[in-house]
């Protein structure tokens, strides 16, 4: 059965996103961290990572699995990371060795897939005689198991979403035939069950499983898919949040953050208003509620109690990589279907301060937890002894940054992020760079390199952190009059030439920002720039990963009290006006007459996103003066 989906109806109302081959990242941070997980990438053996597969499949592998999380329960999982990884990677820089490896990976898989003869692959040990037994309706379930094994439906999700993107994001067609094949395994698998046996099946983690199955839907025009896709949805989290009932408290936060994603998609797809209504307001309570200031969240993996975020400070263990991963496909989803510049601001917040934060510049190791505790620090992985699901999907962040630079409804454009790159946009002739050193400079240059002759508008975002009447355009020198409002964007429509240049001016101010909870804790931003101080670089054990199961990703070192730690020591209601700029250097400021004790007086607080290697302070407790 075909079916004609809503979002092909509304896509002349909705934004649509360009495809990640026709924006080129130029020189600056972003560029350099793509390069970074690249390095990091080309680290990793194909042949060990597809191992997991072809065991299960019967064949012989052609080298031994990877260890970690590789070799004890949840091999593979990194696997199908990597294919989406590639996939990024190769449709972002053409770079032939990521399209090579990615073309590779889909023969080996192919291969196994073949072997099997029913459809099925998959890394996860056992893995064939585990869904025989599902199909028998032997169903076994608990957060983090599913018939003895380790999460087995959030490990092939990963192979799933692989497969998507490999065929989807990079084009590659055997992609697709192997996706489908799967996924009517799983289909076949499914319709011997009960609905409530699918849904004791969903207490254990499954990832996305609900957005990959709609994307099947898309894919292939058939019905069946979306179905499936409903089916594999959460009702225990789904229903109370179509009531717009907040029950997430001291939940497993990346165990949710999936499931929204599929609600989404689904209504998208299927036109299901209410899994649409479930997901706005599960980012609502999400963003407004439980992230802190980098835009992150969970404590130990889980949801803080919304009035209490006490935990956030007291542990090590702060927001995860995978649960912001998951938050940018959810805003990305939102944004584009109403262009709310909500979503874009949120979206800027975490991928500066949490993103691009989690990858270290130099030898591209990923973050799994990001302390908020003061005086902590971070712990990065090494390419061939850990494999946490924040490396599988810290390997995909860094590859997609220019998926929502910019976005196009009908003719016209939309520039959403101020980061240097070039558009390239063929269908309708345009060609636009965009030259920035922003956030180290407060400006932005926007050049039509190439163009089609007719009126369009190209649509400027005002960030809600700019203040109402301080963002200044000028074209071709000459300043334009800006009507538009924070929250909104500028519209700037007119015939454009060749030549044309675009200087926009974005005037960052210091702010704070509190924990949720409206303790007494306090962060600073510039602009969308969250402020940290390095405060030492002792006891920092572990701080390249070691190969431990379930400690190496933990900061292991030393908790330094929290009586110790600096405090701001003012009466002033608004302390903003004691941080000032330290000649000659980059976005660094310093407050010697609020930090306390004297030992601390000269902190400079730099971008979180530029520090690492040592202990840090981005919460600050806020006391009184003598």
């Amino acid at each position: 059965m075909c079916f004609i989906t809503p979002l092909q109806i509304q896509a002349q109302s909705s934004l649509q996103s360009f495809r990640l081959q026709q924006v080129k990242l130029l020189p600056g941070v972003f560029n350099d961290a793509q390069q970074t997980d690249m390095t990091y990438m080309l680290a990793l053996d194909p042949d060990r990572l597809l191992a997991p597969y072809l065991t299960e499949a019967g064949l012989t592998p052609k080298k031994k699995n990877y260890g970690n999380w590789e070799n004890t329960g949840l091999d593979g999982h990194i696997g199908g990371h990597y294919l989406s990884a590639l996939s990024n990677m190769y449709a972002s820089t053409g770079n032939a060795e990521m399209g090579r490896r990615l073309d590779y990976m889909l023969r080996e898989l192919k291969r196994a897939q073949d072997k099997t003869g029913s459809g099925y692959l998959g890394g996860t040990p056992g893995g064939t005689a585990m869904w025989k037994d599902i199909a028998a309706g032997k169903i076994v379930a608990d957060t983090f198991a599913l018939n003895k094994k380790w999460v087995p439906l959030y490990n092939i999700h990963k192979l799933f979403a692989g497969l998507r993107d490999a065929y989807m994001v990079a084009g590659k067609t055997q992609a697709k035939d192997i996706l489908i094949r799967l996924t009517d395994y799983i289909d076949g698998v499914s319709r011997k069950l009960t609905d409530e046996q699918i849904q004791r099946m969903l207490i254990s983690e499954h990832g996305g499983l609900n957005e990959v199955f709609a994307d099947v839907a898309v894919i292939t025009g058939q019905d069946k898919y979306l179905i499936l896709a409903r089916r594999f949805s959460h009702k225990e989290i789904l229903n109370p949040l179509i009531q717009h009932q907040d029950r997430l408290d001291r939940l497993h936060a990346n165990m949710q953050i999936p499931k929204a994603v599929g609600f989404q998609r689904i209504s998208e797809v299927g036109g299901d208003a209410d899994y649409g209504k479930a997901a706005e307001f599960f980012w609502e309570t999400v963003v407004n509620n439980r992230s802190v200031v980098i835009g992150g969240n969970s404590v130990n993996e889980h949801f803080n109690p919304m009035h209490d975020f006490s935990k956030m400070i007291t542990d090590i263990a702060g927001p995860e990589t995978c649960n912001s991963y998951n938050m940018l496909k959810l805003t990305r989803h939102l944004f584009e279907k109403g262009a709310n510049v909500k979503y874009m601001d949120f979206y800027e917040r975490v991928l500066y301060n949490h993103i691009l934060s989690s990858q270290h510049p130099a030898h591209g190791g990923f973050v799994y937890y990001t302390s908020m505790r003061p005086r902590h620090y971070r712990v990065y992985s090494q390419p061939q002894v850990t494999m946490w699901c924040c490396v599988g999907s810290g390997m995909e962040n860094h590859g997609k940054y220019g998926e929502l630079i910019y976005s196009h409804q009908q003719k016209d454009l939309f520039v959403n992020l101020f980061i240097p790159s070039r558009l390239n946009w063929a269908a309708q002739g345009l060609v636009l760079s965009q030259q920035t050193k922003f956030p180290d400079e407060e400006t932005t240059q926007l050049i039509v390199e190439a163009v089609k002759p007719g009126t369009f508008s190209i649509n400027v975002r005002y960030p809600n952190w700019v203040k109402a009447g301080k963002l200044e355009i000028k074209i071709n020198g000459a300043k334009a009059a800006v009507d538009a409002q924070p929250g909104s964007y500028v519209k700037l429509n007119r015939i454009w030439k060749k030549g044309d240049k675009i200087d926009v001016r974005l005037p960052m101010e210091i702010t704070t920002e509190n924990l949720p909870d409206s303790s007494h804790y306090t962060a600073f931003l510039h602009g969308p720039i969250v402020l940290a101080a390095k405060t030492d670089t002792t006891d920092l054990d572990n701080l390249i990963a070691d190969g431990d199961q379930f400690g190496g990703y933990r900061a292991r070192g030393k908790m330094y009290p929290l009586d110790a730690a600096p405090v701001l020591a003012s009466n002033e209601p608004d302390i903003t006006r004691y941080l000032k700029p330290v000649a000659g250097k980059v976005q660094t400021f310093i407050a010697p007459e609020l930090i306390s004790p004297a030992t601390f007086k000269n902190l400079e607080l730099i971008p979180f996103y530029k520090l690492h290697d040592a202990r840090y302070m981005i919460y600050w407790k806020k006391t009184a003066s003598n």
